[in-house]
């Protein structure tokens, strides 16, 4: 696996008349599925890098707040503002990786392809992509066979394929061996470095504590906490925060 890639700092393909799109601002943001209330009156501010952790038990919103700041569905009230867009209108300067990786029944190299010719980028790049993330000897397999830490790696070289200014990562690394989790942290890690903005959902502790500048702890639909990851892990402010650290069961 390649230790350096060559691609754009993050933005640099955007249109110059493309006003900065963070930092990120939320306010009173509700969520609501009938009569349930998932997220409920939550409040979030992020700056324009790092890399923020997103924490927090089972349920308690975590993967909706991704696909809403990432305008795949629509608040039920609140606002969503990053530097003075709607979700919707900065969607093509973000990528989102699932848990579950959402390959094209193609080549490994064809799945790059599609994104590179639909994103209007150089196809030349696929070398250096398929490269960076360990996978250029299996440029010619059905993406299909791949791995589940191959197949993460290639959704992330797709999501890296579109020059994102913000990566969002729901739970990449659920149940893979610890060789695939390294690799995928340390491409994370690397995007990183070179000015993208991670916003991170992990349930896994030594994970958070490696790669986070800061962590926003949610608890019942709510931002119980949002602190610097110096701060956060020693001493939570919160009791829900605390309890989840300490291995307790929240709810």
């Amino acid at each position: 696996m390649s230790d350096a890639l060559s691609l754009p700092a993050a933005g640099a393909a955007r249109r110059s008349s493309e006003a900065p799109m963070l930092p990120l601002t939320v306010r009173d943001l509700v969520l609501r599925f009938g009569e349930t209330t998932v997220l409920d009156g939550l409040a979030l501010d992020l700056g324009a890098i790092g890399c923020t952790m997103v924490m927090g038990p089972n349920g308690s919103g975590k993967s909706l707040l991704l696909k809403l700041l990432h305008g795949l569905i629509e608040p039920s009230a609140g606002r969503i503002d990053w530097g003075g867009h709607a979700p919707r209108e900065v969607t093509r300067r973000q990528a989102l990786v699932f848990q579950k990786p959402v390959l094209l029944r193609r080549s490994v190299a064809a799945n790059l392809d599609f994104v590179l010719k639909a994103r209007g980028k150089d196809a030349g790049r696929r070398a250096a992509l398929l490269d960076h993330v360990g996978l250029a000897h299996k440029a010619a397999q059905p993406a299909r066979l791949l791995s589940g830490g191959e197949a993460q790696r290639l959704a992330l070289a797709r999501a890296l394929a579109t020059d994102p200014e913000v990566l969002f990562l729901d739970e990449p690394t659920a149940s893979l061996d610890p060789a695939s989790v390294l690799a995928i942290e340390r491409i994370v890690s690397d995007a990183r470095a070179r000015g993208v903005r991670i916003v991170f959902v992990t349930h896994d502790m030594g994970q958070a504590r490696r790669m986070a500048d800061d962590v926003v702890f949610l608890h019942r639909g709510r931002v119980a906490e949002h602190s610097p990851a110096p701060d956060f892990f020693p001493r939570p402010r919160c009791a829900a925060a605390r309890d989840y650290l300490g291995g307790k069961i929240v709810v």
